[in-house]
């Protein structure tokens, strides 16, 4: 399988406040925005220069993905792009990555696994 690195997520605790400064203090513009599935807000960015993207996350206090915030957690997941998202996962679950969200309990063509430090991985369709 083929990963191919795509963006960086982060979780926010104020979406509106930390979009203003990446784009007014860094220079970084809005490329993408939306609201998911279950009712979280992100966006991307990029920077001069760079086609890498950072993706800010803010979840709803309902969201299975909200947790409260402990020093040193705010990076949220890291995403790669590859083939067949379920073939991915199962080979990341036997290389040792632990599962987030799996296939059948994804909102949509992404899934989720775990690194060794508990660092989730979204796997996307691509």
């Amino acid at each position: 399988m083929r990963y191919r690195f795509y963006y960086a997520g982060i979780r926010v605790r104020n979406l509106k406040r930390s979009r203003d400064f990446y784009t007014k203090a860094l220079g970084m513009k809005v490329v993408n925005q939306g609201t998911m599935p279950h009712g979280g807000k992100y966006v991307q960015l990029v920077g001069p220069g760079s086609p890498m993207k950072l993706e800010l996350n803010w979840y709803p206090p309902r969201s299975r993905f909200h947790t409260p915030y402990r020093k040193g957690e705010e990076m949220d997941h890291f995403a790669f792009v590859v083939a067949d998202v379920r073939k991915a996962y199962r080979e990341l679950l036997a290389k040792g990555a632990t599962p987030a969200v799996p296939p059948e309990k994804s909102e949509g063509t992404e899934v989720y696994v775990k690194d060794p430090d508990g660092i989730w991985i979204e796997l996307l369709q691509g």
